[in-house]
């Protein structure tokens, strides 16, 4: 299936209207051929606790499983974002990212998953067997970028709503979804680079409005616009980590203090901090995302950075 030209579509591949293309191989050989990594742990613990009861009334619990994923929990749904239990993001067992820290809950103790916003393909986003094993539990709706659907289809999706940036659905009852764009990009496999769309979402449940942001750099005017025209988010799921070195990792991964810009820009009552302490993906160490992030912070600012497991009800 294709999809006509836009300002973000040439009729073959996706790209972000108004930047250059993201770095290309030169720039990632560049990248590991100069890296100083800083070690981190090879083994984090995480004090795994069962997931909150649902709220009864209006609002909405969040709980950080782990990297991007949240269990998101309205009186009305259940809702996953990125998906991601495995032990390591990559197309094989033996060849990706390892994790350091397990999620916070397994599958088995996650409650029946009604909704799943899917931000884009990369594999510590995209787990396809932890969207098996939710497809045959539980037969969610999977609402992701335009191009997702043989993917997901492949790891027994059964449903899977396609969305361009500004679409929005009502894919169960009890939630309203919007796909806002993100500055990013994709690819799975070599050459099938920005075939499938990206993006972060804005949902609607509980009474509440929540913006979880994807994966994203920043860029002047984005987020701003995102809270012109769909609300001032209550809660903002926004990414803080993988930003070192800056010269590579800028046009894909905002750091904290560009987090902080998009808390404010979007204009959230309150943001959690995500994409950190799961993953060695890049150079800076594990903590570092979250000193930067109070660092970048002022009096007032409500964005915080929660321990695995943790939850917020808004």
């Amino acid at each position: 299936m294709t999809w006509p030209p836009s300002d973000h579509f040439n009729g073959k591949t996706f790209f972000n209207p108004g930047e250059t293309d993201e770095g290309g191989l030169i720039d990632l050989i560049k990248w590991k051929a100069t890296a100083k990594p800083v070690p981190w742990p090879e083994h984090i613990p995480v004090d795994r606790r069962p997931a909150p009861p649902a709220p009864t009334g209006d609002g909405v619990t969040a709980t950080w499983i782990g990297h991007a994923t949240f269990l998101l929990r309205s009186a009305t749904c259940t809702v996953l974002t990125d998906p991601m239990f495995s032990d390591v993001a990559g197309p094989l067992s033996w060849l990706g990212a390892r994790r350091a820290a397990p999620p916070a809950m397994d599958i088995a103790d996650v409650p029946r998953v009604d909704l799943i916003l899917l931000s884009h393909d990369h594999y510590d986003h995209c787990d396809l067997p932890s969207l098996r094993r939710l497809a045959e539990r539980d037969d969610p709706v999977v609402v992701a970028p335009l191009g997702h659907a043989k993917l997901l289809g492949a790891a027994g999706v059964r449903r899977t709503i396609e969305l361009d940036w500004w679409a929005g659905c009502t894919p169960v009852p009890g939630a309203e979804v919007t796909l806002v764009p993100a500055l990013h990009w994709c690819r799975r496999s070599p050459f099938a680079t920005n075939v499938r769309l990206w993006g972060g979402f804005m949902l609607r449940t509980g009474g509440r409005l929540v913006y979880f942001a994807g994966d994203s750099g920043y860029r002047q005017g984005l987020f701003p616009e995102i809270g012109r025209r769909l609300g001032a988010p209550d809660l903002s799921l926004i990414p803080i980590g993988a930003y070192e070195p800056r010269w590579f990792m800028k046009d894909a991964h905002m750091n904290p203090a560009e987090a902080v810009r998009v808390h404010r820009e979007v204009g959230s009552r309150r943001s959690v901090a995500m994409h950190w302490g799961t993953f060695q993906l890049t150079d800076e160490g594990r903590d570092d995302p979250v000193r930067d992030l109070k660092a970048a912070c002022a009096p007032g600012d409500a964005f915080e950075a929660v321990e695995l497991g943790d939850s917020v009800f808004i």
